[in-house]
């Protein structure tokens, strides 16, 4: 976190190297941030290098704002992510 210069940057682990949510886990961790932090806080969320078969193309989708507010706009694709980040117990 840099308070000055208003970024938050997180880097994440996939648990195997051919994780096929790492893009899901990404776009969580992207969710729950934009929701919590304010308005003025550019976020970064990245793979941790070296971690994912598909880093460049994840880091990609994450880095594009355009794609992740199309990504929110899918009613389905936003109540997987909201399960995600659900607290409660199942």
């Amino acid at each position: 976190v840099n308070d000055a210069e208003s970024t938050v940057g997180v880097e994440f682990t996939p648990t195997i190297p051919h994780c096929s949510m790492a893009t899901l886990i990404g776009l969580s961790i992207k969710v729950k941030l934009l929701r919590s932090l304010p308005d003025r806080f550019k976020i970064d969320v990245h793979i941790t290098p070296g971690t994912h078969a598909s880093e460049e193309a994840v880091n990609k989708q994450l880095a594009d704002k355009e794609r992740v507010a199309a990504a929110l706009e899918n009613s389905s694709l936003l109540e997987v992510v909201n399960q995600c980040l659900s607290t409660r117990s199942i």
